[in-house]
């Protein structure tokens, strides 16, 4: 059973930044008052979202909601960079080992499932700290999407298996770009699960680029955005996956592999699964898994940018390193009911 942080004490912290106001420019619906209330942390990978978040939620009473979609399987702990088993026994977690790794999981599903978490957070007098890089994920809740959910056709799943089977996935790529012409470069070519759904969700009349209709969400929200340079970054990501690799992840995907989990899965093709994967089957040697592993993940830090952008003035940016200034903006927004429409002076995107 996992336990609940104790209140913020009384105790003096450092003074938080000053501030702007920025009318407009935030997450929600804008309305003042006694509304529910989400804190969101994001950012590329290894940036610090996950020690951002435990700090915290050890200085308020708080549930965090994670936003990265690896860390929902069960089993797959090291690659998905979960949070240790003592944060997760010091803080409540939503959204992690909740499926095996064989099971489906859509952005339309989280959406539900976090909404219900945030809303039962707040009921609790909990305040819900969402953290995670997966940009659908964590703008899905924060844009307000409405995810139409694509019922299953077994009988065009088994057309697309039978397909498969007999010409290969090249055939699931072209029945693909006659349905949608830019869904094929979306989409993992190399998994062909990830182009069956992709047909399924053409089939059903939904198209690549297509905006999803929002509506505002219904609490005040502030979004907190860590930075760090490029660098930096890199160099933070490298150092995460050589500890990831000290402390097992070969060993984790072996048991994976063991246990029946195939390689054409949605999760087994994730960050690292794949390379050690490749390693174990003797396609390559453990050092080019690391290597490609590392630079597999510096390409994904770059695209999370895409959805969290430096110029969203909706985002309150701070670099990692200064750390502490978030965390102190957090807390004046938590005591004062400071909007998230505002930002520091000495954080504006450059």
């Amino acid at each position: 059973m996992t336990t609940s942080p104790s209140p913020r004490s009384d105790a003096k912290t450092s003074a938080a930044p000053r501030h702007r106001e920025r009318a407009g420019e935030r997450f929600g619906d804008g309305a003042r008052g006694r509304r529910p209330r989400l804190l969101a942390i994001v950012g590329p990978t290894a940036a610090g979202k996950t020690e951002m978040a435990m700090r915290l939620a050890e200085r308020l009473p708080s549930e965090i909601v994670s936003a990265d979609s690896g860390q929902v399987y069960r089993r797959m702990d090291i690659g998905s960079a979960k949070p240790t088993r003592a944060q997760l026994e010091r803080v409540r977690h939503h959204l992690i080992d909740i499926i095996e790794p064989d099971e489906r999981f859509s952005v339309g599903r989280f959406t539900v499932m976090a909404k219900q978490a945030i809303q039962n957070a707040n009921e609790m007098k909990k305040l819900p700290i969402m953290a995670g890089g997966t940009g659908q994920y964590a703008m899905s809740i924060l844009e307000g999407w409405n995810i139409p959910s694509v019922k299953a056709d077994p009988n065009l799943r088994q057309d697309l298996e039978n397909l498969l089977d007999s010409d290969g996935a090249d055939a699931l790529i072209e029945r693909l770009r006659a349905l949608d012409t830019l869904a094929p470069d979306a989409v993992d070519a190399r998994n062909p699960r990830r182009l069956i759904r992709a047909i399924e969700r053409a089939s059903a009349g939904y198209r690549t680029g297509d905006e999803p209709r929002k509506t505002p969400p219904p609490f005040d929200c502030l979004a907190i955005g860590l930075h760090m340079e490029r660098p930096e970054l890199y160099r933070k990501i490298d150092e995460r996956v050589e500890r990831m690799v000290a402390a097992g992840f070969v060993g984790e995907v072996e048991s994976l592999i063991a246990a029946g989990f195939d390689m054409d899965l949605p999760s087994m093709s994730g960050i690292g699964y794949r390379e050690m994967a490749e390693y174990l089957r003797g396609e390559a040697d453990l050092d080019d898994a690391i290597r490609r592993t590392k630079f597999r993940t510096h390409r994904y830090a770059r695209s999370q940018y895409n959805w969290f952008k430096r110029d969203d003035r909706r985002i309150l940016w701070i670099e990692s390193s200064r750390m502490d200034d978030g965390i102190d903006a957090a807390l004046k927004w938590i005591d004062d009911g400071a909007a998230s429409d505002w930002r520091s002076d000495a954080h504006k995107p450059k």
